[in-house]
């Protein structure tokens, strides 16, 4: 929804009618996630993508039908072998795309549910894309940590689809439930998507240099909020870091504690020391790698050699922290590309950011699992 959010919001406040494909389930491989959307308009517009091209065609001939009868539709895709000029996805994988026709006056509650995505305040949008009862299809609840607005056409249902959507909400989880038809637990009849929205997770990188800058872009192009620290004012600048969403001037651990205080630091929160320099780093690592768990950030990481590693972890060690403490810092930095540039270092720590987030390998994927290649081998396949 947040790459077509624009788009909705003008459309809505133009008053026009388009048809919503929301992909609410996968199975296996899939070339997007559950959540992600397209969205038709009448005059036959198409913004955003359920699967990178590989069902858009046929998504689009059924919002094409919706926006004529009204009828939602849930469809399911997946791989045809069978037939090469079948619609299918070429990646194996299955999914199930819901497509619904959208209005102000269908979905009063959308303006309000888009302004909180695009500020983001908590928000989760529950929607029945199946039930036994063809009229309780296309319900709708907005579920916020403290008000629900809407109903899925029942109060035991509302009740009990309301109590897990605030729990898929404080995971910041998207999933297709099922449940009986008036909400039952373990039960079937109902099948309802609950697509939850958090402020985007934050990057807080520490040292305004030049690497900093490629890292503020690469990390706001995969959907961080990017803070920018450093003690240094006259390097601290918007200027320099234009794709930073904030820059601060104060000390990088003076910071960090402020911002725990604030309650501003949390599990999704990633953490980039690049300042290489004892009097910055040493004190901001103090303070994050004695974070406790509910404050943990999902990633710390710092620059520097190997042998500014080593020095770092005598001065770490000598500030009283243990070996497993120590442990959770990603020192040097990044993962092994071979690059060099500003550019290609952010793309190395990204990349492991994204590796400790999923727990990818990081090995090339046209390797299988099991491969292993010896490194007099590696060495003459890179020389060719």
């Amino acid at each position: 929804m947040r790459d077509v959010i624009t788009a909705v919001q003008e459309w809505l406040n133009d008053g026009k009618v388009f048809a919503l494909a929301t992909v609410v389930n996968i199975q296996k491989s899939a070339p997007r996630g559950a959540g992600a959307t397209m969205i038709v308009g009448e005059d036959g517009q198409v913004l955003g993508s359920v699967s990178g091209g590989c069902v858009e065609g046929a998504v689009y001939a059924i919002a094409e039908q919706v926006l004529e009868d009204g009828k939602p539709v849930l469809e399911r895709f997946g791989y045809a072998d069978s037939d090469a000029f079948t619609v299918g996805l070429t990646c194996g994988g299955i999914i199930d795309i819901y497509v619904e026709r959208v209005s102000r006056d269908s979905f009063p509650q959308m303006s309000g549910f888009l302004s909180d995505v695009s500020v983001g305040r908590p928000v989760a949008l529950v929607t029945v894309v199946e039930h036994e009862d063809a009229h309780r299809v296309g319900k709708r609840l907005v579920v916020r940590p403290n008000e629900v607005e809407g109903t899925l056409g029942n109060r035991r249902a509302d009740d009990a689809v309301a109590i897990d959507a605030r729990a898929f909400l404080a995971a910041g989880d998207t999933s297709l439930i099922t449940y009986g038809p008036e909400g039952e637990r373990m039960e079937a009849g109902m099948k309802v998507f609950i697509s939850s929205f958090q402020p985007s997770p934050r990057m807080i990188v520490f040292g305004a240099i030049d690497f900093a800058a490629a890292l503020a872009r690469a990390g706001a192009m995969v959907g961080f909020h990017v803070t920018v620290c450093d003690a240094r004012a006259v390097f601290a600048t918007q200027d320099r870091f234009p794709a930073a969403d904030e820059v601060v001037v104060a000390w990088p651990h003076a910071y960090l504690e402020q911002q725990l205080r604030e309650g501003k630091i949390d599990n999704r929160t990633v953490i980039c020391v690049l300042t290489h320099d004892p009097k910055f780093d040493v004190p901001v690592l103090d303070v994050a790698l004695r974070l406790s768990a509910d404050s943990k950030p999902a990633y710390i990481g710092a620059m520097g050699s190997w042998s500014t590693h080593e020095d770092r972890l005598g001065r770490l060690g000598e500030k009283g922290l243990n070996r497993c403490q120590i442990s959770e810092l990603h020192s040097p930095i990044g993962l092994d590309l071979g690059g060099r540039t500003p550019e290609e270092t952010a793309i190395s720590i990204v990349a492991e950011i994204i590796a400790e987030r999923y727990g990818g390998s990081g090995r090339p994927l046209r390797r299988s699992p099991h491969e292993t290649v010896h490194p007099v081998a590696h060495r003459l396949l890179r020389e060719g």
